[in-house]
């Protein structure tokens, strides 16, 4: 019961301003109109037009990316590089992103697949799946009538020819070349060009040409013929290990007739190389500039190159600008250039740093995994990372990235179809080891699938009282 004073009070101030006290009656609305009384927790997604990624894990919403359908609108350019440290995800989002891009008709896919295991690389699943063939990259088995490339194929131009030998010169030789050796390149390149139609010239026509120039070349420049040998001689000592040295047999000859380069998906299996040496910036090379001239084509295809092991290319100028130049197909010819890189540290602190900020300027989009705290700093100094992204990285499990889509930041779980598990992860030498840790990883991965079941489960429960229901009440 109340009290007197209480009592006194109320009767008051009823007689000064009325009544105050009123009974609120239920407000009757539909579901529509009643989301406005929630305010927004989350950022904006992305749209709902591409492919699936995953789930934003503050919002829960659904995580959508396509570079060529964001271009334009929310992207100045497609291009993407993703970051991390071994084991946290990255193979497992690359090979899901390229097998929901394939079910779209007009896009194309290549891949240079530089890690292997168990003798073939790290893609041959989904190849064989797709029913490809890689195309494999191995010094012993080109001796053996296996797969070759020719530098000075017709389908690439003359210009593209001799840029081309420049660059695997330069990359060898660890600087540029000199006015004098690019002199005696250029003549033999044309001699040869000029006097081979039978046939397609080849790098021993090239070596052997710089071997023993014509008197021609030396009389246009009014110089001794024993000089233009003496200028062309490192040329052709380092074209020579591409068809006699430790390369040869997957240049020096004409293409190999059968490559599908209509194919949705192109492997380029390059795990026979060791990774440490300069072959492989050497191949890196070649391949981009094979494709650029034979591959990419105004064709409204949309296509998509993806590079493992990318520090190759950007952490060597000479290839780095070859793949610059590249990647401006982006924008005229429908081209997402995929680099996936392990340290952001290893490229922007090499010998190419001005390249790398260049390619790294081009990628408008950047998915960073767990890194360790000093790793995530620099990294997130030299992407431009929001301090709350920054800080979160290196507590970031295997599966989940933060994702910088031209300045809309995110927190994203990469999600794995039970069709696309057995052909993603590529593990099998650490998890086949132990029967426990198969068993471990087995009792994860199920109450991991229970959890999302569930999650579903109720999802569809939630949507389904909804559709019954048109109304609510909010009191």
């Amino acid at each position: 019961m109340r009290d007197p004073l209480s009592v006194l009070t109320d009767a008051f101030t009823a007689f000064l301003f009325g009544k105050v006290e009123t009974t609120r009656l239920p407000v009757r609305t539909s579901t529509g109109q009643a989301q406005a009384v929630y305010l927004p927790t989350a950022a904006p997604g992305l749209g709902d037009s591409g492919v699936i990624i995953g789930r934003e894990v503050y919002s829960g919403k659904g995580y959508i990316y396509d570079p060529f359908q964001l271009y334009g609108q929310q992207l100045p350019a497609p291009h993407w590089l993703v970051l991390g440290e071994s084991g946290n995800g990255k193979s497992a989002l690359e090979k899901t992103y390229v097998l929901r891009q394939l079910r779209f008709r007009d896009r194309q896919v290549v891949v240079l697949d530089a890690q292997g295991e168990d003798g073939v690389g790290e893609w041959n699943l989904i190849a064989q799946a797709l029913g490809i063939t890689p195309i494999r990259l191995d010094p012993t088995a080109a001796l053996n009538h296996g797969i070759r490339l020719n530098p000075l194929d017709p389908s690439i131009t003359t210009t593209g020819q001799l840029a081309l030998l420049r660059t695997i010169i330069e990359v060898a030789m660890g600087h540029g070349l000199d006015e004098r050796a690019g002199f005696a390149l250029k003549v033999a390149h044309a001699y040869v060009n000029e006097t081979i139609v039978e046939r397609q010239p080849v790098l021993t026509d090239i070596v052997e040409q710089l071997r023993h120039p014509e008197p021609e070349s030396a009389e246009a420049m009014n110089v001794a013929i024993d000089d233009v040998r003496a200028w062309g001689l490192d040329v052709a000592l380092v074209l020579d290990r591409l068809v006699d040295g430790d390369l040869r047999g997957m240049f020096d000859g004409p293409t190999t007739v059968g490559i599908d380069l209509d194919a949705p998906l192109i492997v380029f299996d390059l795990s026979h190389i060791d990774r440490n040496s300069i072959a492989m910036p050497i191949l890196m090379a070649i391949v981009g500039v094979w494709l650029e001239h034979t591959w990419i084509r105004p064709d409204r295809k949309k296509r998509i190159f993806l590079v493992e092991e990318a520090w190759h290319i950007i952490n060597s100028p000479f290839v780095a600008q070859l793949f610059q130049r590249l990647l401006k197909f982006g924008r005229r010819l429908g081209l997402s250039f995929v680099a996936v890189v392990h340290h952001l540290s290893d490229v922007v602190d090499g010998a190419a740093a001005k390249e790398a900020a260049a390619i790294l300027k081009m990628a408008s989009t950047r998915t960073i995994y767990a890194q360790k705290a000093d790793e995530a700093r620099s990294t997130g100094r030299v992407l431009g990372l929001p301090r709350w992204a920054v800080e979160i990285i290196p507590t970031l499990t295997p599966g989940i990235a933060v994702w910088d889509v031209n300045g809309n930041v995110q927190v994203v779980k990469h999600l794995v179809t039970e069709t696309e598990r057995p052909l993603v992860f590529t593990d099998r030498a650490m998890t086949e080891s132990s029967a426990d840790h198969l068993a471990a990883d087995d009792a994860l991965h199920a109450a991991e699938l229970e959890q999302e079941q569930r999650a579903a489960a109720f999802m569809e429960q939630h949507l389904a009282d909804l559709d019954g229901s048109s109304e609510s009440t909010v009191a």
